[in-house]
């Protein structure tokens, strides 16, 4: 089934050099794989295994301390090397080194006729069997999902916009069938609907005429492929309400389970940015290090790693691996010099970089970002560039007000529920006063799911 269109007419696209190309690069087998129970929000970790042991791909390594249901996967099959503990022994990463010949975990499989006789009860208990619900996250607070607790709607995005992002036409191609069976479980979990974004002018024969799901298209800048923006556009989260979104690439992961009885690794990841010599795609996997791609592919001198895109992502060090829901490499220099009085020297195109067109000349080649800020947070200006760039009926500006004075009941009324860091990092990046909005939209969130 297929709505109306939805044009997104606010945001931007970041014209950052280094975008990746369509060329799709393969690599030697990797050795090792890690995951950090960190990146899993909502839950305190309880280790299953520990150093040493053996381990089968897609094997629960360790679960949710207040719900047993929720377990999380060995991402490969081989041996647990080594647990690394932060402070008061938070569980940060744990590495596992791979067999040459890989094991796995493997469950019950059914065909996609067997998917459409499956009852509700039969699809969660096969879901939890697979650990499949670490892939799937809650809306409001980004939380990893709770399968006791089925939501009102499940929304995908089918569309990247970030900068450097991975080209999904390109991830989901060949996996239509993987694809297809992902959606038809999921319907299994909703008595809502399934909700399946995607760019108007896509080619992808994966995303398009699927079944058992509500089609959007999508036109607009960046952040049109952010799954909160399209849920505000769809059906917005009132409160008392939640929705559950999952990664395109993880619905593939779900239906290939469900296919095969068995836990796919695999994942298309981009490697970009203006330090990168050879911006691309890559063929890769779950907690793969970014060492193999990044040796011999940038620049010289000191540069940024970034596991995810530029606005959203985490700076990791070049023995770091990638994070359980990111699929891009971002790698951008760090800051130089701040210029003196730089705001009264004249500028183009390629030495300034403007939302608003503001300098002479035309960019074609990507603006060479570094990691500088030109400055420190200062007095907020409401000149509306917040409200320029962000998609929603939401006044950011009240918004954050009411998050600094902890006014719950005003920060509800001004919809903070629709709202995740992700959806307001274009507004940070186009902040004159340089004032970090996400953050202050994800402490807002997290005083709240304190409270309650």
């Amino acid at each position: 089934m297929i709505l109306a269109d939805i044009n997104i007419k606010k945001g931007h696209n970041i014209q950052i050099a280094g975008k990746p190309s369509d060329s799709v690069l393969t690599f030697d087998p990797l050795k090792q794989v890690a995951i950090h129970p960190y990146e899993f929000k909502g839950i305190k970790p309880k280790l299953m295994v520990k150093e040493g042991d053996k381990v089968k791909c897609g094997q629960p390594i360790f679960s949710s301390k207040s719900n047993e249901d929720i377990s999380f996967p060995s991402i490969g099959g081989g041996t647990i090397s080594k647990i690394e503990y932060g402070e008061r022994r938070r569980i940060e990463t744990i590495l596992i080194d791979l067999s040459d010949h890989e094991e796995t975990n493997t469950q019950q499989s059914f065909s996609l006729e067997d998917i459409d006789s499956l009852s509700t009860e039969s699809a969660v208990d096969a879901m939890k069997s697979g650990c499949l619900f670490s892939l799937i996250r809650q809306r409001p607070f980004n939380n990893v999902a709770n399968p006791n607790q089925l939501p009102r709607d499940i929304f995908i995005s089918g569309w990247n916009t970030a900068p450097l992002s991975v080209d999904l036409d390109l991830a989901l191609r060949g996996r239509r069938s993987q694809f297809q069976a992902g959606i038809k479980v999921l319907n299994k979990l909703t008595k809502g609907s399934v909700h399946l974004s995607y760019y108007e002018n896509t080619l992808s024969e994966t995303l398009l005429d699927i079944e058992d799901a509500i089609s959007h298209s999508l036109t607009g800048p960046h952040p049109a492929g952010n799954v909160g923006i399209q849920i505000h556009h769809i059906a917005p989260i009132l409160s008392g309400e939640h929705v559950w979104i999952v990664n395109a690439q993880d619905v593939v992961r779900i239906g290939h389970f469900f296919l095969t009885g068995e836990f796919d690794t695999r994942l298309m990841i981009s490697i970009g940015g203006p330090s990168v010599n050879k911006p691309s795609h890559i063929k890769s996997r779950l907690g793969a290090p970014v060492k193999p791609y990044i040796d011999g592919n940038i620049v010289e001198g000191e540069n940024r790693i970034i596991s995810g895109d530029v606005l959203t992502g985490k700076k990791i060090s070049d023995s770091g691996y990638i994070g359980f829901y990111d699929s891009a490499i971002s790698v951008v220099p760090e800051g130089g010099q701040r210029e003196f009085l730089g705001m009264l020297r004249p500028g183009t195109s390629t030495s300034r970089y403007s939302l608003t067109n503001a300098f002479l000349g035309k960019l074609t080649e990507g603006y060479n970002f570094n990691t500088l800020k030109n400055g420190s947070e200062r007095y907020m200006v409401p000149i509306n560039s917040w409200e320029d760039v962000l998609p929603m009926d939401i006044l950011p500006n009240p918004l954050y007000r009411a998050i600094l004075v902890e006014d719950v009941e005003e920060m509800e009324q001004l919809g903070i529920f629709e709202c995740d860091e992700e959806d307001f990092a274009l507004c940070s990046f186009a902040c004159p006063s340089k004032i970090d909005l996400g953050k202050t939209i994800k402490e807002g969130l997290e005083l709240i799911e304190s409270e309650m």
